[in-house]
């Protein structure tokens, strides 16, 4: 089989909501907004299906490996707002904190947008969700 094309996608917080576009390699420009990262993700494929449906449609040249649907895709979370709500349904803020060692309140500041980390608090925040990850992962 072959290998499958990765599309990435790189998501932001919004005020209240996730908002994504894609990479490069797909062409056209394209936004999609969601309340949460389930429906984000649904509504990334679904967007990206009617996206290459417009292109065709319109006689626009498409890569072959996006109309056979031949892709995956790689979710990129810019904003450590965007980062710590991807992860609510998962883990609370009280678990990311005890994971980083980032205050909560610090981390609620990143969350709503009100603080913006420094790329070492960030990549705090990536190996503590990865920490957590871990430890659901050992279980038997």
């Amino acid at each position: 089989m072959e290998k499958k094309v990765t599309v990435k996608v790189y998501v932001e917080w919004a005020d209240k909501n996730f908002c994504a576009t894609f990479g490069e390699n797909v062409p056209g420009v394209v936004a999609i907004t969601a309340k949460d990262v389930r429906e984000l993700k649904k509504e990334v494929a679904e967007t990206l299906r009617f996206h290459v449906e417009g292109m065709l449609a319109d006689g626009d040249e498409v890569p072959q490996w996006l109309v056979d649907g031949n892709y995956e895709f790689e979710y990129n979370y810019l904003d450590a707002a965007a980062l710590i709500h991807a992860c609510e349904p998962y883990a609370s803020l009280a678990a990311l904190s005890r994971a980083t060692g980032i205050n909560q309140r610090q981390l609620s500041h990143y969350a709503n947008g009100l603080r913006h980390p420094r790329p070492e608090q960030r990549q705090r925040i990536v190996d503590g969700v990865h920490r957590i990850g871990r430890e659901l992962l050992s279980v038997v």
